[in-house]
């Protein structure tokens, strides 16, 4: 608890707030690239502590959010097969899919189950030779070393009856995409700490002299998120645009060595779809040719299915900083947590979902 109770200190929240005041001369515009920290700046009101010439946007760092429509559907057709066992962390089996979500599948009396470790569902391929186990791969750099790892080792105990359904997508392009963009707002960064965990800084040195921004690595709590917005804001005040890391107790230059090494032995870089964003070239990752028989899309057969978003739903906007939740005609009315039109009103890291807990409801 003590490392917890430093950086949730009030005083030096307080104290970073000032030297905020002391340093910003002109308005700023700043992306937290994570949906854990967007919840962190909603639940501790850390805009109440930034000069008013700082404007903090939400980006496209929640993995539930940004899986496409078309890979649920492609999961709940797989899921509703006699002979699958579809498994998944919970947090997916209320996404919306173009009709109907994973959890009315389960209703239905489809096989899904809730597992915390795609080692699980490795387990339950091996106790159930007769069926066919599917894990649900989603998410950032973060979660893909542990689906990598399964997916390895699958092959090497000789199990055949395990696949994954993968849409694992990776920040610097996303980053790219959002920077390249004719509406661009963004002057700067607050990467994503756990994302960095893993691979490092190294990828974003480019991105940050290309496009002239600061990018900070930033922690969650609140004195790293405030220790990040005043390291851009010194930067974006002295004209620089460097790659800083306030999150030095965690992430390293180079990142989890033995982890990047997995992801390139099971993966390959591919294109890959953003929910309400579209397809941004090189920011994915497929399996590789030597693990493809685990491609659960090629042994289901389900390449073929293509899906529009809602036309209510201003998901993509919200994901690449150019509309808050609250500027959606359909937030917390025909969208709500119980009954959600987007994704980002149902992940625990969704800036929708964040507003939705902690905004609409007086909170902040």
């Amino acid at each position: 608890m003590k490392h917890l109770d430093e950086y949730r200190d009030a005083e030096l929240v307080h104290k970073l707030s000032q030297q905020l005041q002391d340093t910003v001369s002109r308005e700023w515009t700043i992306m937290e690239i994570c949906g854990g920290q967007t919840h962190s700046i909603m639940k501790y009101n850390l805009t109440e502590f930034l000069p008013d010439k700082i404007r903090l946007v939400h980006g496209p760092g929640c993995p539930v959010c940004v899986t496409p429509l078309e890979i649920i559907d492609k999961a709940i057709r797989i899921a509703q097969r006699e002979e699958v066992i579809f498994t998944s962390f919970g947090d997916m089996l209320r996404v919306p899919g173009s009709e109907k979500d994973l959890l009315s599948v389960k209703a239905e009396g489809g096989d899904v189950r809730i597992i915390y470790s795609p080692l699980d569902a490795l387990k339950i391929a091996h106790e159930n030779p007769g069926r066919e186990i599917v894990f649900f791969a989603i998410g950032f750099e973060t979660t893909a070393p542990a689906n990598a790892l399964a997916v390895k080792e699958a092959k090497r105990r000789g199990i055949s009856n395990f696949s994954i359904l993968s849409s694992h997508v990776l920040v610097p392009p996303a980053m790219e995409a959002i920077l390249s963009s004719p509406s661009n707002q963004i002057q700067g960064f607050l990467a994503a700490g756990h994302v960095c965990t893993v691979m490092g800084y190294e990828e974003y040195i480019p991105i940050a002299q290309k496009y002239k921004v600061p990018i900070v690595v930033t922690g969650f709590e609140p004195v790293d998120i405030m220790q990040g917005i005043y390291m851009v804001t010194k930067q974006l005040e002295e004209g620089k645009h460097e790659v800083g890391n306030a999150y030095g107790r965690v992430v390293t230059r180079e990142g989890n060595k033995a982890a990047r090494e997995l992801l390139r032995t099971v993966f390959r870089v591919s294109d890959m779809k953003w929910r309400g964003i579209g397809e941004i070239p090189s920011s994915g990752f497929s399996l590789s040719e030597d693990y493809s028989v685990y491609d659960a899309e090629a042994k289901f057969d389900v390449g073929d299915i293509i899906q529009k978003e809602s036309p209510l739903c201003i998901a993509g906007e919200v994901l690449q900083g150019v509309k808050t939740p609250d500027a959606c005609s359909a937030f917390g009315d025909q969208c709500r947590p119980e009954h959600p039109l987007g994704a980002p009103m149902v992940s625990s890291e969704g800036a929708c979902s964040a507003y939705y807990r902690f905004k609409k409801s007086g909170l902040v």
